[in-house]
């Protein structure tokens, strides 16, 4: 998937919603299927269903600081539509979608899963983007992958240990560390070079993913009975959001005024509902996947009605 800043007109259109620290999933969100019972599914199936997951994560997150900046201004119905619509993309969109991929498994995989992930940003992305910002002379950029880099190896110490009490049944599954919340303002970016740009706007949707799949496995491990498991997911899924994918999008400039946020997430709701949905649904239909151009279909419905109501709120701002 092509990085891509909410800022944008056209956000998905180039590439293809906050968390609590207790497990609370909305009434009727998808309850995820192990990997090996996901539905047989075509290679272009596979690949649009990836696609809508990196998006619903994304808006799931961006929407998520679009309230915060809503409540900043003293809006709060446009906080709640925002809070509400974050909440679809997350428990609706992004699960059934994840459901019919066969994302989330057992404990054991889905901390595997969680350590290469969690592998490959402390020990690759974040590195290479941290010394490609010294470069460009993008100081405060490094230094923050550079800190994510160390949260990150972090975090993959924490799911080794909790995947090797799961696995022995010895001992106890650590106590994650407590966020430490950024409050991100509206404003443009604070970097200076288009590839530290690049950077933080694949790194924003790298945390995105991480947040919302971090919070599939911590709904698994509560349904497995795995309460302190479940906690470390939840926290884990609530740093990815609100510590890095926050700090990155500050000095992204990823939020704007709300009026500038609603104006973005309308053109946002209207592409996915006009355009990225339907063309998977055909696709998905003529590859006699059915389950997911059914489900295609139900998202493009359901992204024009939240495009209505993002336009409703913008015409309402005086």
């Amino acid at each position: 998937m092509i990085p891509f800043s909410m800022r944008a007109v056209s956000m998905r259109a180039m590439s293809t919603g906050a968390l609590a620290v207790a497990i609370s999933v909305p009434a009727g969100a998808a309850a995820l299927l192990a990997p090996e019972m996901a539905p047989a599914l075509h290679a272009q199936s596979r690949a649009d269903l990836d696609a809508s997951m990196q998006g619903e994560a994304y808006a799931y997150a961006t929407y998520s600081l679009f309230a915060d900046q809503a409540r900043a201004q003293g809006l709060p119905s446009v906080r709640q539509l925002f809070q509400r619509t974050a909440a679809v993309e997350l428990w609706e969109h992004f699960a059934k979608e994840a459901e019919l991929r066969g994302v989330v498994g057992g404990n054991t995989a889905n901390l595997q899963s969680a350590m290469k992930d969690e592998e490959s940003r402390s020990h690759a992305m974040y590195p290479a983007f941290a010394r490609q910002a010294r470069q460009d002379g993008d100081t405060i950029a490094a230094r923050l992958f550079e800190e994510i880099a160390r949260d990150e190896s972090a975090q993959q110490a924490a799911s080794a240990k909790a995947l090797e009490v799961i696995r022995t049944g010895k001992g106890a599954i650590p106590t994650p560390p407590g966020v430490k919340p950024v409050t991100v303002q509206a404003g443009a970016p604070k970097v200076r070079a288009a590839r530290t740009r690049q950077s933080l706007s694949a790194a924003q949707h790298s945390e995105a993913m991480a947040s919302a799949k971090y919070a599939q496995f911590a709904k698994a491990a509560a349904a497995h009975g795995n309460p302190a498991l479940a906690r470390l997911f939840t926290v884990t899924a609530d740093a990815a959001l609100r510590e890095h994918f926050a700090g990155e999008a500050q000095l992204a400039g990823t939020v704007g005024t709300t009026r500038e946020n609603l104006i973005t997430a309308v053109n946002v709701e209207q592409y996915e509902s006009r355009i990225m949905y339907p063309t998977y649904a055909r696709q998905a239909k003529a590859a006699g996947d059915a389950k997911a151009a059914e489900l295609f279909a139900h998202n493009a419905k359901a992204e024009a009605g939240q495009a209505r109501a993002f336009d409703t709120a913008r015409n309402q701002l005086r």
